[in-house]
């Protein structure tokens, strides 16, 4: 069986995450299929998908820090929107993310979430979640 829902996200700054695994979790419960695998999809080029610590908010200030180090904001970009090292940002985290389902629950270690990274905001995001198992 595979379910398809997509989730709408709200991010509040230039560069931002925001933890969606409750709203996974919510599309989850609603397949009903209770073993199998969830892909969470991000449908911009510059916006993508990570699962990371939930626990100590620095962790998204240093996520954040590491990639603005490795690509800057200001780099010598031919790209004419302003917004290229979005677009590479997004490529090096990647669009999706893959999880376990067990128990029509993401099978997710104590502090890990799945977060929504904007590196393009603010604005409206969409997000594919897609359900797959019995």
């Amino acid at each position: 069986m595979v379910f398809q829902r997509e989730l709408s996200v709200r991010t509040l700054r230039r560069t931002h995450w925001v933890d969606i695994t409750r709203e996974v979790e919510r599309i989850i419960a609603e397949s009903g299929i209770d073993a199998g695998i969830c892909l969470v999809a991000s449908l911009h080029t510059t916006g993508g998908i990570t699962i990371n610590e939930n626990a100590d908010p620095d962790v998204e200030r240093d996520f954040f820090y590491k990639l603005n180090q490795l690509v800057p904001v200001d780099g010598n970009f031919r790209h004419a929107e302003g917004n290229s090292d979005s677009h590479l940002k997004t490529s090096l985290i990647g669009l999706s993310v893959t999880a376990p389902v067990a128990n029509g629950r993401i099978v997710a270690g104590t502090w890990q979430s799945i977060y929504f990274c904007e590196f393009d905001g603010p604005r409206g995001r969409r997000v594919s979640v897609t359900v797959i198992g019995e």
